[in-house]
């Protein structure tokens, strides 16, 4: 999981790619990166850790221009502690063009065989986003000019990109004197959204960027969600073209980012996240109802910030008091995107406290977003008992993730995930917790497609059904034994 925003503007855009990082925060603080252009000159900036460590005033001033694109990350694919794993990648030739990419690729070893072969292109880290720029490279190679490179050329590469190209992308390019390229895999599992805005006697200003939330505090209007295999072009005039760049395109959007990703105040593919989060709520509350006892139960607490949604409609529902338990530090990063299992267990407890005043003598109801690797479930549970509750049921918005996730999400290790090859007592044990609840499937899927056009989710973390169809067996062993550390 990544942020990613690109920008054509009228006016210096360093700032503005800054600003669009920092509300994007949420979905990486492994590193950030920050590229413009002015004529035909790219300046790059990328560093590790978040984004008001990462840029001081002699950074911002060295990227100059009115085009930019900026980077969030936590890693999926690559080594996170290595400064050069960070994105935006650059290639040279042709034109120059720099990157920056959320999701995966899931056919990496051909690719990564094909370029060394067939396009003689040298690769300098096991990113697949320097995979995704060479391709992209290839593509372009020899279609139009310095002086003469148009939209179609763009898009006649983006069309054969999806055919060598397997898994999930959204991804934005520049490419240095001509504007900036915006395109989403065919299925369109990792979101992508352009917006506009206008400047007075100048004309309309861009900005493609991976939630909504960036466009609307930025004074831009929202034109509409890039398609599933769409390709956006906007040239350095302003001058915005689009094109469907797939043979069989079909929206299947990951049901991870309507869970835990997104900010609240995000709308993708026209689902309001805060929205989706509150029906998640509804439908978990039915089936706490056929399945806890529902009348020794005290209090309902969210794990905050994202479960807070789901918890209030479960509160209500039940006809059960909402209370506030749990006091977070914002200043500690989300713990289900940290590195390693032991940083995420010595995170919790930074990042929660229980306050005794609101568990001492109650028998509590915990609603959490999902559980993963049970880490934090369980120093959650742990917590309220030490706080004194005399029981605790705890519940998921969401089903049990028993699958590897391979479109962009940190868990690629069936062992790491509490409920693989468990049962919900089992779980339930492994957590320490009196009850255990879990969302059905058919209900998130209902829950967060709600009134949409949207009749597909990805929810192969939840099922085992890959959406791309290309996803083997042999290819999750080799990705079990090949993930980040």
């Amino acid at each position: 999981m990544c942020g990613i925003v690109g920008i054509v503007s009228s006016s210096p855009v360093n700032q503005q790619v800054y600003d669009a990082l920092a509300l994007l925060q949420h979905r990486g603080q492994d590193s950030t990166g920050i590229a413009t252009s002015d004529d035909q000159t790219l300046h790059i900036h990328k560093t590790r850790g978040q984004v008001r460590e990462g840029y001081r005033t002699r950074d911002m001033r060295g990227l100059s221009g009115t085009i930019g694109l900026g980077h969030v990350r936590y890693a999926t694919r690559g080594n996170a502690k290595k400064e050069q794993e960070a994105q935006p990648f650059y290639v040279n030739s042709p034109y120059g063009i720099v990157l920056v990419h959320n999701g995966n690729l899931t056919n990496t070893r051909e690719l990564t065989a094909e370029l060394l072969e067939k396009d003689r292109r040298h690769l300098n880290t096991t990113s697949d986003t320097e995979l995704l720029v060479n391709v992209l490279a290839s593509e372009l190679q020899g279609r139009g000019s310095a002086d003469a490179f148009s939209a179609e050329d763009a898009f006649a590469a983006i069309s054969t990109l999806h055919k060598r190209v397997e898994g999930s992308y959204a991804a934005i390019a520049l490419i240095a004197g001509h504007g900036v390229l915006a395109f989403r895999d065919p299925f369109g599992i990792r979101p992508l959204i352009l917006g506009k805005r206008q400047t007075g006697l100048v004309g309309e200003e861009w900005i493609v960027a991976s939630e909504s939330l960036v466009l609307e505090a930025s004074g831009y209007e929202i034109v509409h969600d890039v398609a599933p295999g769409e390709a956006i072009f906007i040239s350095r005039d302003g001058t915005m073209s689009a094109q469907q760049c797939a043979e069989n395109p079909r929206l299947a959007p990951c049901a991870f980012e309507y869970v835990y990703l997104a900010r609240p105040d995000s709308i993708m593919n026209g689902i309001s996240v805060y929205e989706a989060r509150l029906r998640l709520g509804e439908k978990l509350a039915d089936t706490i109802a056929r399945y806890a006892p529902t009348d020794s139960i005290d209090v309902v607490m969210p794990i905050p910030d994202s479960a807070r949604p789901a918890a209030m409609q479960v509160a209500r529902k039940l006809g059960i008091e909402y209370r506030e338990g749990f006091y977070k530090n914002k200043y500690i990063g989300r713990t289900f995107i940290m590195p390693g299992q032991a940083h995420r267990t010595k995170s919790v407890r930074q990042k929660l406290n229980a306050m005794s005043s609101e568990f001492a003598g109650k028998n509590v109801l915990i609603v959490d977003d999902s559980i993963v690797r049970g880490t934090t479930s369980k120093e959650i549970v742990d917590m309220a008992r030490q706080a004194g509750a005399l029981s605790v049921t705890f519940t998921s918005a969401a089903p049990p993730v028993r699958y590897p996730h391979v479109y962009g999400i940190n868990m690629p290790s069936k062992k790491e995930l509490v409920a693989a090859g468990r049962t919900i007592p089992e779980i339930a044990r492994e957590i320490g917790a009196d009850h255990l609840i879990y969302q059905e499937v058919e209900d998130m899927k209902e829950a967060i497609i709600g009134g949409s056009d949207v009749t597909e989710l990805d929810m192969s973390c939840f099922t085992g059904e890959y959406v791309t169809g290309t996803v083997t067996p042999e290819y999750l062993e080799w990705v079990e034994h090949n993930q980040v550390s």
